[in-house]
């Protein structure tokens, strides 16, 4: 173990020795939204093949397929199928956006609807696409679009996927052509979703597509997403020369980057010192690249990547955070050095992750030093009752407002998710929707959960105006 990093954990994990701890009765009394600021975007996010339905991809074909020992890709041996039908209901989903007060809605191209086959651009699933952005911006709702949210066309997976340098280039031509598309009502980017989680799961645990166990292999991955942000934000600059909202600027570019608190189990060297390395990894790794325009990719033993990337440097406008969860780390002798655990008597969500509304807090802290605007892009929980829900808005919504009230630069929060989908590996089971969808219903009918109205309080409180 290289003696730089172990240090670099250590310290990391020394600077976060005092926790913050929410008053839960100070949390319900919040007159929740009223410290947010002005033109702070408040919304939900959704992901293209989740919600879309019809979708041909390398997901759609991992989804019927099963690990060597015969377990099922997928937790539930669901496919997503026509998951909540939005490519036909989108105008439904706005509406529910408009009773929830939402300013903003983050939502998903998919690559393999626009580009079925390489260099044929399917002309009227660009309308709509074209249609849903105009329709956002026409109804006062600010459109955040996602380039790249872990779906591929088969012919980018068959020709290796992010492995493959060519695939950079084919995704930089995509990231200008959707720029042309729909520059005119969007100026709000948002490049990739959690690179960081993607080569993980896909490439060291094999438990996403491809399917690899190769921790070189995902080192390359993300190093080469890493280059794929720089490369469309890019393209998105150049073809994007419309000013939507009248601020002055015709983008505003970022990336999704999945965090998670990781507590050392006990104060040991070793526990320290794998959950400091866990830490850089996983939620410093992105940031440092593009910051500094170089990527640096350390997993003591088997990775060592450097690599400058060009135009990486100042590629951002803004960071997104997705945050959910803090995990507990004990030293052992997985790929990773780690096991991840929750203590028993935490409380958790229904997937088993612990509800720890100040690691948000936490990260918005730490990632102000940036000296970049940040935004929630991500943020939820699965409540499957859908009872927990509204304090777990709240609570973290007033974890953002606590770091506002210190000066960090917050400016979104969007939940996840607008509607129940299509959970990647575990399937349908999970439910993350401010409202579900009853999948028994032919009509996939939208029910609202009892978060809708704790959005609609911070809505109103921050000036917005649900409808009834």
């Amino acid at each position: 173990m290289s003696v730089r990093p172990l240090l670099l954990g250590l310290a990391l994990l020394a600077g976060c020795s005092e926790r913050p701890s929410f008053d839960p009765a100070k949390v319900n009394a919040a007159p929740i939204g009223k410290g947010l600021p002005r033109g702070f975007l408040l919304g939900t996010s959704t992901a293209a093949h989740q919600i879309e339905g019809g979708n041909v991809n390398d997901w759609s074909d991992w989804e019927r397929g099963a690990f060597p020992d015969g377990a099922p890709h997928i937790k539930d041996r669901s496919v997503s199928g026509p998951a909540t039908d939005s490519w036909n209901r989108f105008d439904e989903d706005v509406t529910l956006m408009k009773r929830l007060g939402a300013n903003a809605y983050r939502f998903g191209v998919e690559w393999s609807r626009l580009e079925p086959t390489p260099g044929a651009w399917d002309a009227d699933a660009a309308e709509r696409y074209r249609q849903w952005a105009h329709t956002l911006r026409s109804q006062g709702i600010e459109p955040m679009v996602t380039l790249y949210h872990f779906t591929l066309p088969r012919w980018v997976a068959e020709s290796g996927g992010w492995e493959n340098p060519a695939n950079l280039d084919a995704f930089e031509r995509f990231s200008g052509k959707v720029a042309e598309l729909l520059g005119a009502d969007v100026d709000w980017w948002c490049t990739l979703n959690e690179p960081n989680v993607y080569a993980v799961f896909g490439y060291m645990d094999g438990v996403w597509p491809p399917g690899r166990k190769d921790t070189a292999a995902m080192a390359r991955v993300l190093a080469n997403l890493i280059e794929a942000h720089a490369r469309a934000a890019r393209q998105l600059r150049a073809h994007d020369t419309v000013d939507a909202d009248g601020d002055g600027r015709a983008t505003l570019i970022g990336l999704a980057h999945h965090v998670r608190v990781f507590q050392p189990a006990s104060g040991s060297t070793t526990d320290l010192a794998v959950a400091g390395l866990t830490d850089d990894f996983f939620n410093e790794s992105v940031p440092k690249a593009l910051r500094t325009g170089h990527v640096s990719l350390f997993v003591p033993g088997s990775v060592s990547l450097e690599r400058d990337v060009p135009d990486l440097k100042g590629s951002i406008d803004y960071l997104g955070l997705n945050y959910y969860t803090r995990d507990h780390v004990r030293q052992d002798t997985s790929p990773s050095f780690s096991h991840k655990y929750v203590p028993a008597g935490h409380d958790t969500n229904d997937l088993g992750w612990e509800l720890y509304p100040e690691g948000l807090y936490l990260f918005l802290k730490r990632y102000a030093a940036l000296g970049l605007p940040l935004v929630v892009t991500e943020n939820g929980m699965d409540d499957r009752t859908g009872e927990r829900r509204p304090y777990s808005l709240r609570s973290h919504l007033y974890a953002v407002e606590q770091a506002v009230a210190e000066g960090v630069p917050v400016r979104g929060y969007f939940h996840w998710s607008l509607i129940d989908n299509f959970e990647w590996a575990e399937g349908y089971g999970p439910r993350f929707g401010l409202f579900q969808v009853d999948r028994s219903s032919v009509e996939l009918t939208r029910r609202a959960t009892p978060a809708v109205e704790t959005f609609r309080e911070a809505a109103r409180n921050l000036g917005l105006t649900p409808t009834p």
